[in-house]
């Protein structure tokens, strides 16, 4: 097979890459507009190619579940873990699963080829997390899916916490979670960081802490988990989720927490509409934006991605699997839309994500590596956000699994 007339993210020019048996053999510039009507030619029409979109953090577990049984009412962090605790005791299998199927779908239909998901695993008979292992294999020709083990109320203060944790790890969960923030105090906090980690490094695992998702100036749990990865030697696999309250840190602290970061090389992700929504609740004002610090992180050199976290669930009542919404959304609020930044913005929900998601050779358009690429209706980064193109066309390992009409609008 053989692609034609494609711009690349970075690059001048038209291109041409042709793959075999899922692979790429070969990427070269072209002249100028080729023309070929060939069956086993796509012609990518002068638009741009690009690695597939990533999701780096969502909860699959809980999609499509808002207002079941009762809607969060406070639209609170806190009442959300509620209403999904009480929603927790009905799931079922078959349940989880449907809901799940149809929130990949979504997540396919825009260009979506990894996907990583936290299951909530502070449930004795581990439904969801053997719902959510049975999809991921189901999935497989649409999806490449991370589950993460996630103990949502926490690993020290749930009832056999740590035990639970151990054996969502050997049933075959791939990441390592937790929720420091959430213990009831501050040194269950320090020892679910260390418990997570030496869990993280005993079965070889990646690692994704939903860390400090609150407001509060005095949750500083990522510095833990920082130097735990730092002594470790493992931050390339380590990734602090949300971190939302390095938004209320004053610059004094967040001086001295960039050195160690930066040092740690952990990754981050921010998920902004769904902390633009949930965080500043207990304020008047002025009101906090509940959002970290995603420029200042970015421009530190270190790697931070945007994800949904949420769809139509307890915690975020909307969403579509559309992650350039997020990415639009996010760049606004987080005081992102300036000239470089448009530039390369799609970093943050592709080639950043896919460096979170370590999925090393097995991503971007290259030679020797998986033919996975989708294409979108615009010519570069600025297009992409500018328009909120939707991809028309996305192939994994060399089969086309989705192709969408382009979306023409006729303004008279």
């Amino acid at each position: 097979m053989k692609v034609i007339n494609a711009i690349l993210r970075g690059k001048d020019g038209l291109f041409s890459l042709s793959y075999n048996n899922g692979v790429f053999e070969s990427i070269e510039a072209q002249s100028g507009v080729i023309q070929s009507s060939a069956a086993d030619v796509i012609d990518a029409q002068q638009q741009l190619l690009m690695a597939p979109l990533v999701e780096p953090h969502i909860h699959l577990d809980a999609v499509l579940t808002a207002g079941e049984p009762e809607w969060n009412m406070s639209g609170t962090l806190f009442e959300g873990i509620e209403r999904w605790g009480q929603r927790k005791e009905t799931i079922t299998h078959e349940d989880t699963k449907q809901r799940t199927h149809k929130t990949i779908d979504m997540l396919v239909a825009h260009g979506i080829q990894h996907v990583r998901t936290h299951v909530d695993v502070t449930d004795p008979d581990l439904t969801a997390l053997k719902a959510m292992l049975e999809i991921k294999e189901e999935i497989k020709d649409l999806i490449n899916l991370q589950i993460v083990a996630f103990p949502q109320e926490g690993i020290e203060s749930y009832h056999n916490g740590r035990n639970l944790m151990e054996e969502a790890i050997k049933l075959g969960a791939d990441v390592v979670g937790g929720i420091p923030h959430f213990e009831y105090t501050r040194e269950k906090g320090v020892s679910s960081v260390h418990f997570l980690m030496d869990l993280a490094e005993k079965y070889n695992c990646l690692v994704d802490v939903h860390c400090d998702e609150i407001d509060d100036p005095a949750s500083r749990f990522l510095e833990v988990l920082a130097d735990e990865a730092r002594v470790r030697g493992m931050g390339h696999r380590v990734t602090a989720s949300h971190t939302t309250a390095m938004g209320s840190y004053d610059n004094a602290y967040c001086y001295k927490l960039f050195r160690l970061l930066k040092r740690s090389k952990i990754n981050f992700v921010s998920c902004p509409t769904e902390s633009i929504h949930l965080q500043g609740r207990f304020d008047t004002y002025p009101k906090r934006r509940g959002v970290t610090r995603v420029a200042e992180i970015d421009r530190a050199g270190m790697n931070i991605c945007f994800g949904q976290d949420s769809i139509r669930d307890p915690w975020y009542p909307v969403g579509n699997g559309n992650i350039v919404r997020i990415l639009d959304a996010g760049l606004h609020i987080c005081h992102m839309l300036g000239y470089e930044d448009l530039q390369r913005c799609l970093d943050f929900v592709s080639d950043n994500s896919a460096k979170t998601l370590c999925l090393g050779d097995q991503y971007g358009i290259e030679v020797g590596r998986p033919a996975s690429f989708i294409i979108m209706p615009a010519k570069n980064d600025y297009d992409v956000v500018a328009n909120q193109a939707k991809a028309i066309l996305s192939v994994k390992n060399g089969k086309v699994i989705m192709r969408r009409q382009l979306e023409i609008l006729e303004i008279k």
